[in-house]
């Protein structure tokens, strides 16, 4: 059966009319003959959506469990089993309550699409991951509900979903996105105009980069190479010497000149290794280009300009910045440094080389360590060349003994070892030899040796000339094995740094394998069930690379990292130097993979023990503080049905008060308990407005005996954005704490007036309240303590709650956005204070005032 397929409307804040426009899709879809039916889509009380319902089938909605407060989730069970052709989800990033199929409704819709039903379903920008942290700060409002960039990039379609800022708050104001009562607050807060211009631009920048990453698909799939200008992208070639610093900010200021664009610095590091690149200038380089918005690479390749040509147009980059070559004089004269190379090769792409003060400098030219078929080749010229030469020399020149004819050209066999390695060595000294044979040593002009003392001598001096050719290629062998090993350690270095900085994923370290090695895929196999194949676990590319052992294509590379895993590129044959480099990417993704599921255990048993505490936390509660009302609700309603007509009519009296304490305390208890559970599960949504301070406290104190507690209120105190039902029961549970535990002491509520303190909350300035008692106080090493679940003063479990009040009541705060700390009341006892942001509507008053203050 296909995949559905996911066709997601974007949005860049509440009210541009996500579900509007996915509502209207899907009446077009079911005009035009397709199968629709509504999973769950969501009004928020807007009747031109609701209106929007009306023709569409709607499966019914399932209830949650009783304690996610008949909260209303899709049955995703029903959808499967009417199978449409094309399903209606809202609210894509939505996290599913308590006892649901999944934890997130986008894995519900996972079901629908591996069922092969097509999906419409919207997203807000503030629920994206990488963006919530982006989004608060500009609205100032905490997101509930996130979902990962990855999970929304794989849509098949994504559209933007948008109107101007000014239409928007125009509709607010009209009452088309909030009740009428929450408008002015929402007006001056996060739909302001540059709230919303910010938000658009965030949401239409991230739509830009998935637009990008579907061009870059489309190129790879039609097999494009051409250079399409679409965004200006700008790479810079880093060779790991000082010079990096000055190619980055000229990238960098190329950039500026135009609106958006992506910096880019690669370094190519040679599979064999570079001893001229710097570890610690590339370090440093790599910090520039972060702080500057760009990204930096490392890919492997034999050849520097043709790998860097490469990277660039696999990115589709417009420009590339070079520095001017390093290497001799005759390289930079003839073309044959990287800098003319890359402009040779460059085609469409604007290239800038950059002079720099080492550019006219002799650094040591880059050797792969082995000594290359040029100077082979040219070794066996003059293994040919020297001995003649030498011969001829000889003969030009006086008289010489035979010791002194061997010498020169034992120094010519040298000169062509040092130059062309053993076998060169090996062929000069055989010439040489015959040379010296025939013109040298008696009958002279014959090759047959009569003394000796002259054929001991000749074989001593192969013997040397052999010797000498034996320790220049054992040298030259050590330089490679040191330059692959330093190869190797760098790759694993950065492998190492990026893991440990970025914590990267598989699917992450499978794109940089990809990159890296410039190959079109690259996977993670583990050894199937059976042991008889091999599955994939994780691929990056367009298409996952064949399995180990298929033979499927001879540009695959395989790694098998241990018995039970593979690593394997696909998409062009890699040099033996790279091959090397595969393995340790093979080992570092064994260590990373060993990682994650040590992490994965982890989490499991600290959840476990986390759920362990709790459990034990509520066991110890129920068998205490919630079985004594219980029993004396039991013992008050069993007492009435025995004896009611016996017992005086004051008797019973007394007992329905108390069955009716009883119930007043055990509905608290129980009260507390649920939200302790919806803080813990992230699920507090507050709806704030403007409130004051004395209206929560009046409905907060409401049940008390008159004067249990002491109300000290400035006339003038400011009001504060807050969900007045959380706050009521914020103040409600820091009072009732302190009658527990200060009884008999003098209790205050005291607010300062407006002008007195300049209290904030990042930044931002804030109201505050504090509830003061003249107990015992409790201990500093204990104030935090005191703040968690199931914490008790002394742990006392006489009738004193199961220490959740407090920690509720700092859920709630921080959860409107406030701050709840204890300081020691002068003169002994305990003072709570409640910090709440202001509203912005009394900011704007203050700041009017100011103005007029400051007027001279």
């Amino acid at each position: 059966m296909a995949r559905g397929t996911l066709r997601i409307f974007l949005g860049a804040a509440p009210g541009v009319g996500m579900t509007f426009a996915m509502l209207q899709e899907a009446h077009q879809l079911l005009g035009g003959g397709r199968d629709v039916v509504v999973g769950i889509a969501v009004d928020h009380g807007r009747l031109e959506t609701r209106e929007l319902m009306t023709g569409l089938e709607v499966i019914i909605a399932r209830l949650a469990e009783p304690d996610s407060l008949g909260v209303q989730e899709m049955d995703v069970d029903s959808v499967l089993a009417r199978h449409p052709e094309v399903a209606v989800v809202d609210e894509y990033a939505h996290a599913n309550a308590p006892g649901s199929r999944n934890a997130q409704r986008w894995q519900d819709i996972e079901a629908l699409l591996d069922a092969g039903i097509d999906v419409l379903s919207t997203v807000n920008v503030q629920n994206l991951a990488s963006l919530g942290d982006v989004v608060s700060a500009i609205t100032q409002v905490p997101q509930n509900e996130s979902i990962p960039d990855e999970v929304v990039r794989r849509a098949d379609q994504i559209e933007l979903v948008d109107i101007s800022p000014e239409l928007l708050r125009q509709r607010l104001a009209d009452g088309n996105i909030y009740p009428r009562d929450r408008v002015d607050a929402a007006l001056a807060n996060e739909f302001r105009l540059g709230n919303l211009f910010a938000l658009r631009e965030v949401a239409l920048i991230w739509l830009a980069d998935r637009v990008d990453e579907g061009l870059a698909k489309y190129r790879a799939s039609q097999g494009i190479t051409a250079n399409w200008p679409a965004r200006e992208r700008v790479v810079v070639g880093l060779t790991g010497g000082p010079e990096g610093e000055v190619l980055v900010r000229r990238a960098s200021r190329i950039l500026s000149r135009v609106n958006g664009g992506d910096l880019l610095a690669v370094h190519v590091r040679h599979s064999d290794g570079q001893p001229a690149e710097s570890p610690l200038a590339l370090e440093a380089q790599r910090q520039l280009v972060t702080d500057l918005g760009g990204s930096y690479h490392t890919v492997s390749g034999d050849d520097i300009a043709e790998t860097l040509l490469e990277f660039a147009r696999s990115v589709n980059a417009t420009q590339i910045v070079v520095g001017v070559s390093r290497g001799r004089l005759s390289s930079r004269l003839l073309g044959s440094g990287v800098g003319s190379k890359v402009v040779r090769g460059s085609g469409d792409i604007d290239v800038h080389m950059v002079s720099h003060p080492l550019g006219s400098r002799g650094l040591p030219k880059v050797s792969s360590g082995g000594l290359g078929r040029a100077r082979t080749t040219a070794g066996f010229v003059l293994a040919v060349l020297v001995p003649v030469l030498a011969t001829a020399l000889m003969s030009l020149g006086p008289e010489l003994n035979f010791a002194t004819h061997v010498l020169v050209h034992l120094t010519g066999v040298m000169a062509v070892a040092f130059i062309g390695g053993l076998w060169p060595a090996v062929l000069a000294a055989i010439l040489d030899s015959l040379l010296l044979n025939y013109f040298e040593t008696d009958p002279v002009g014959s090759f047959s040796i009569n003394d000796p003392q002259n054929l001991f001598a000749l074989l001593v001096f192969v013997g040397a000339a052999i010797a000498v050719s034996l320790v220049v290629g054992l040298s030259a062998k050590r330089a490679q094995e040191a330059a692959r090993a330093r190869a190797e350690a760098a790759t694993l270095a950065d492998l190492a740094r990026d893991a440990l900085i970025e914590d990267d994923t598989i699917a992450a370290f499978l794109d940089k394998v990809r990159e890296t090695f410039q190959v079109r895929s690259a996977g993670l196999f583990t050894r199937a069930a059976d042991a008889g194949g091999w599955d994939l676990q994780a691929h990056s590319g367009e298409a996952p690379p064949p399995a180990p052992g298929s033979g499927e294509s001879d540009a695959d590379a395989c790694e098998i990292a241990d018995p039970e895993t593979a690593l394997v590129v696909s998409g062009r044959t890699l040099t033996a130097g790279e091959r090397r480099l595969l393995t340790a990417h093979g080992a570092h993704l064994l260590l990373l993979r060993q990682r994650h599921a040590l992490h994965l255990r982890l989490k499991k048993t600290t959840k476990l023990a986390e759920g362990n505490s709790i459990r034990t936390s509520i066991l110890r509660a129920v068998s205490h503080d919630l079985r004594t009302p219980l029993a004396g609700i039991k013992l008050a309603v069993t007492a009435l049905q025995r004896q009611k007509r016996r017992l005086p009519e004051e008797v019973q009296d007394e007992m329905l008060n108390t069955i009716e304490s009883y119930s007043d305390r055990l509905d608290a208890l129980i009260a507390n308990l649920l939200d302790m559970s919806r803080i813990s599960s992230g699920s507090t949504a507050p709806l704030t407005s403007p409130v004051t301070w004395r209206d929560a406290i009046e409905d907060a104190l409401r049940g008390l005996p008159e004067g249990a507690i002491r109300i000290d209120l400035a006339p003038n105190m400011p009001a504060i954005d807050a969900d007045i039902g959380m706050l009521e029961r914020v103040i409600a549970n820091i009072v009732e704490n302190a009658l527990k535990y200060a009884p008999g002491s003098d209790i205050v509520i005291v607010g300062p007036s407006s002008g007195s303190g300049a209290a904030t909350i990042e930044g931002r300035p804030c109201g505050e309240l504090r509830i003061v008692d003249h107990g015992q106080g409790v201990q500093a090493a204990d104030v935090v303590a005191m703040f968690e679940p199931f914490q008790r003063l002394d742990d006392a479990p006489e009738g004193l709650g199961i220490g959740l009040g407090l920690a509720v009541a700092k859920g709630f705060t921080e959860a409107m956005g406030g701050l709840l700390t204890a300081e020691p009341t002068p003169g002994g006892g305990l003072t709570i204070v409640i910090r709440l942001p202001l509203s912005a509507g009394w900011n704007s008053h203050l700041n009017s005032r100011d103005g007029e203050r400051d007027e001279p």
